[in-house]
């Protein structure tokens, strides 16, 4: 079975799926590690690991499908991952489909904002006409008949427009063949009790802490009738803050030494994959 059906077969089965936001190989590693049965790429923490860049459209289709590329082959379980606007007009988009399916993505997300797009949480977001966004998904949904790869179809017309529009482009993507819908940033509970509940899709929440958007617990989420929660940069903050206070600690701390911090190194060569190296060098040594 490969990703996609994968990806497919979970979501078919009861209850909420839980995909925390990987960024990198190592977190991507460590969220399967974790127990989850699906990761995500997050755009915000690609374009933060890549670049060091905001996520405003600065990271390219190149560099972004390298990378999912790359997170993909270090899981063995189905990845969803951001792929922005589509990175042009409705042909563009079949192209991004096609090249993240061949990297072994379960899924891909595309939104309907104006490129360049801006983060979902943040100002400044403008939003393209329903029949453009449409002929998007028509597309996506052409180069998905050639190869299997789920379709998750994002709005952020709530911040620009307001919820009932963005509710209107809910039901016309799900119409279009988008396989999941993403309404993104809904403002209160009763908002996000709507959105999933009269969406005739499996239907997507992103979960950001300080975002414009109630950070309610998992079960919560299920009982309202969400289908998959991200949570995007979680890791990446945790990240950030640990190594933050980590080289503060060695800029001020002048007895520190490496040996000091809690993962020993015999560890992170574990994460990694070197015993996997060190049984395959073995397997064809001459």
């Amino acid at each position: 079975m490969d990703q996609a059906a994968k990806l497919r077969e979970l979501l078919s089965r009861p209850g909420i799926l839980l995909a925390p936001g990987c960024y990198d190989g190592i977190s991507a590693r460590l969220v399967e590690r974790g127990g989850f049965e699906v990761a995500y790429m997050t755009g915000f923490g690609s374009a933060a690991s890549v670049l060091g860049m905001p996520d405003t459209g600065l990271i390219s289709f190149a560099e972004m499908a390298t990378h999912a590329g790359n997170l993909a082959a270090a899981l063995n379980i189905p990845l969803i991952a951001d792929a922005d606007t589509g990175y042009g007009n409705a042909v563009n988009v079949h192209r991004t489909v096609q090249a993240y399916a061949r990297a072994g993505v379960a899924g891909i997300q595309l939104e309907d904002q104006v490129s360049p797009k801006k983060c979902g949480h943040t100002k400044g977001k403008l939003v393209v006409p329903l029949p453009e966004m449409l002929g998007k998904i028509r597309a996506a949904v052409d180069a998905r008949a050639e190869r299997d790869i789920v379709i998750v179809a994002r709005t952020d017309a709530r911040a620009v427009n307001g919820f009932d529009d963005a509710l209107e482009r809910s039901h016309a993507f799900a119409e279009a063949g988008a396989d999941v819908v993403f309404f993104e940033a809904p403002e209160s509970e009763a908002e996000m009790e709507r959105v999933a509940k009269e969406i005739k899709a499996p239907t997507l929440i992103n979960v950001v802490q300080d975002g414009r958007t109630p950070c309610l617990h998992a079960d919560v989420l299920a009982r309202m009738g969400f289908k998959i929660a991200i949570y995007p940069s979680m890791l990446f903050r945790i990240a950030a803050l640990a190594i933050q206070e980590e080289l503060a600690r060695f800029q001020r701390d002048k007895e520190y030494t490496p040996g000091d911090t809690r993962m020993r190194f015999s560890e992170i060569q574990d994460i990694v994959g070197f015993p996997w190296y060190y049984s395959m060098e073995e397997k064809y040594r001459a």
